[in-house]
């Protein structure tokens, strides 16, 4: 069975002018149960990180000043969102549900977060609308219990995953895949393990050849027994943020390579939606559900 996780508390309010699109988080889910592609049941409601979850990823100090919600107005206009108790209540949320995904991962072969991708966050700052790094904590979750040896991570939102190359940047347990816009945010790139830089307006069919070249030599190289996959749509043609050429189809490839090549390989993985800012919002839950369509499709 494909596991969700999915809150309410995920469509938390914006002041209104806010770019980011936070409705997104609540017309997922309804278009996939709206066309069958998921039942209720494979929905679950996350419960929240637990401190020494946290303390794996992040540095104490930062966290502090998080749930004190002490964050300096630099720092705060850094995070790109307005910090608040509710905001730090949905962080917590959306960690723990990457952490949950993950065993259900290890159980059916893969699992999905209708939010999560938090690339941007760092072991001691938020960044790009991220303050905890999602995929960082899951995957330390599954080494400190033994539940895997190797991660990899396929980052393909198009913005790098800056904050995850700099958590595990000494960590050779986790490999860091990150494929994004050269020349877009941010501008000062860390140092993943494989850093693919895309020129402005890359196509489907570059994009598609280079991802299965690289996907398929980092499986044979890295030999992962977990996958972490950022699946940002902000790579579309559409969107106001990415400066990548991609159709809604070529993302939908870029999605069934990745599944494809997990399941045939039998390695679990745990999709994170990542970014995705089309002006039209239904571009963007169109792009994010094929992901969802093709899970089923591919696992079960």
């Amino acid at each position: 069975m494909l596991k969700i996780a999915w809150s309410k508390i995920y469509n938390h309010p914006l002041p209104a002018g806010h770019r980011f699109p936070m409705e997104k988080y609540d017309l997922l889910p309804e278009q996939l149960l709206h066309e069958g592609t998921v039942q209720h049941d494979n929905f679950f409601h996350p419960r929240k990180l637990t401190e020494a979850e946290i303390l794996s990823t992040h540095d104490a100090e930062y966290w502090e000043k998080l749930k004190k919600l002490n964050l300096s107005r630099q720092e705060e206009r850094r995070s790109g969102f307005p910090l608040s108790s509710l905001i730090v209540e949905r962080e917590i949320t959306i960690n723990a549900g990457t952490i949950e995904a993950a065993d259900y991962a290890l159980q059916y072969g893969v699992a999905m977060n209708i939010a999560g991708g938090t690339h941007h966050a760092y072991t001691n700052r938020a960044e790009g609308f991220c303050f905890l790094n999602d995929i960082a904590i899951a995957a330390n979750y599954l080494l400190d219990q033994k539940k895997a040896k190797q991660i990899l991570v396929v980052d393909l939102d198009v913005h790098q995953g800056n904050g995850t190359a700099e958590i595990f940047q000494n960590d050779t347990r986790v490999f860091t895949f990150s494929m994004h816009g050269e020349k877009n945010y941010p501008m000062h790139k860390e140092k993943s393990d494989l850093d693919l830089g895309l020129a402005d307006g890359t196509d489907d069919k570059t994009y598609l050849k280079l991802l299965a070249e690289n996907l398929k030599e980092l499986m044979q190289k890295v030999a992962p027994d977990f996958i972490f996959f950022q699946s940002g749509v902000d790579v579309l043609a559409t969107d106001k943020l990415g400066r990548l050429g991609l159709s809604i189809e070529g993302c939908k490839r870029r999605d069934e390579l990745v599944l494809k090549t997990t399941f045939d390989n039998q390695v679990p993985l745990v999709a994170s939606m990542g970014g995705g800012y089309s002006e039209k919002i239904r571009d963007i839950i169109e792009a994010h559900a094929n992901t969802y369509r093709l899970a089923q499709e591919i696992y079960f």
